[in-house]
């Protein structure tokens, strides 16, 4: 059973920036794609930034440079650096590793952007 946790969530301000971690309990290269995804109050669920085996990058247009989604220093984890912050970044952040067809899933990461 793959197993995530997310590190990193806080409260930030406005035009700050926050790096977000997610540790795997295997090596990353075992999943075809990991991924960062958002879940805001009242809202949806939905794709921040994904990274596949290749290392091929995919970003949402709302993010598009201002984060970037990386592979962290450890075999194990994917990193995700949010630059420039908005107040509509404001939601649960989700790491997530895909096999084939099936989803693994983190506890989530709180983070508020606000002054």
């Amino acid at each position: 059973q793959v197993r995530l946790v997310e590190f990193g969530g806080d409260l930030v301000q406005p035009g700050g920036s926050l790096r977000l971690s997610c540790a795997a309990s295997e090596s990353i290269f075992n999943f075809n794609a990991m991924g960062w995804y958002r879940q805001a109050p009242g809202k949806q669920r939905e794709l921040v930034a994904t990274i596949n085996v290749g290392g091929v990058t995919n970003y949402a247009d709302s993010v598009k440079g201002r984060f970037t989604i990386s592979r962290g220093g450890a075999k194990d984890t994917v990193d995700l650096q949010m630059n420039a912050l908005k107040p509509e970044d404001t939601a649960i952040y989700y790491c997530n590793a895909r096999i084939l067809r099936n989803d693994f899933w983190g506890p989530g990461t709180q983070v508020t952007v606000s002054s």
